[in-house]
């Protein structure tokens, strides 16, 4: 396995979990899609900006349909998560969506690719198992009436990781800046159409800046991972990014970390081992 893109794939999944913090710190002082949205409006400049910086060359028209379609796909996973986090199904949730999220890129990258080599599935199991443990998911009660919002934004989740592997063939930057505008042009069309408050306030702005950074450098080092290796790879490694979360909340927050957790941290440190063999 090519290790400069095990290495972005794990950097996307430190940006990514940091980033979710970082947004976690906000919402605690606003409402969730003022972040969401606020955060995607300053990183849409960001990659823009640095498109123009680098030289990237525009990319074809069909590059950017996969880029809004991938931005449209986030939003979407975004705002049917957080429906299911407000009706007292946060413990379903969030293992339940990242769970699905993993698994959609690797069974696309079989059927497009071939199966990647028995360690390395090994290591797939062993990181989605870690993920499920990191993310609460041990001793949950599962029922068919808590799971289907959570499984849709989970496969919105794993169709965000899909199209922006196959719209940044040409560019990332440019195509990175194509999903920030669907998904902002699509969470607000919600907010005006349900009444959601997307204003944040003025205290919130510091972690909704760091939210949008460190969100934007997670899609860009999950973009070169998957353009340097398998986007399978790709997806599994950078979905082990809640272990960056709770490591920060208890570095930060002086959270505690359950035994559960800590076990899958450790698997997860377990699959990285076998992904990069």
């Amino acid at each position: 396995m090519a290790f400069t893109a095990v290495l972005f794939g794990l950097v996307s999944a430190v940006t990514w979990g940091a980033g979710d913090f970082s947004g976690g710190m906000a919402v605690k002082r606003t409402n969730p899609y003022g972040v969401v949205i606020s955060a995607h409006v300053m990183s849409l400049v960001l990659m823009a900006a640095l498109a123009l910086v680098f030289g990237e060359p525009i990319p074809p028209f069909s590059d950017w349909l996969w880029g809004g379609a991938a931005g449209l796909c986030g939003g979407i996973g975004l705002a049917l998560l957080y429906r299911a986090l407000a009706t007292r199904q946060m413990s379903v949730a969030a293992p339940v969506s990242a769970l699905v999220a993993a698994s959609l890129p690797v069974f696309v990258s079989a059927v497009s690719d071939g199966l990647p080599r028995l360690v390395t599935l090994a290591g797939f199991g062993l990181a989605l198992t870690a993920v499920w443990l990191i993310s609460g998911g041990i001793g949950i009660e599962l029922k068919v009436s808590h799971l289907y919002l959570p499984v849709i934004a989970g496969l919105t989740f794993g169709a965000f990781f899909i199209f922006l592997h196959y719209g940044s063939s040409t560019s990332i930057f440019w195509t990175l800046a194509a999903t920030r505008i669907t998904s902002i042009s699509g969470l607000l069309v919600y907010c005006l159409i349900t009444g959601e408050d997307w204003i944040p306030t003025r205290d919130s702005w510091g972690w909704i800046a760091l939210s949008s950074v460190l969100d934007a450098a997670g899609n860009t080092f999950y973009a070169l991972s998957a353009r340097m290796g398998r986007m399978d790879v790709a997806a599994v490694l950078g979905s082990l990014y809640p272990g960056s979360t709770v490591l920060l909340a208890w570095f930060i927050l002086k959270e505690r970390i359950s035994r559960v957790q800590t076990v899958g941290i450790l698997i997860a440190l377990a699959a990285i081992v076998l992904i990069t063999l």
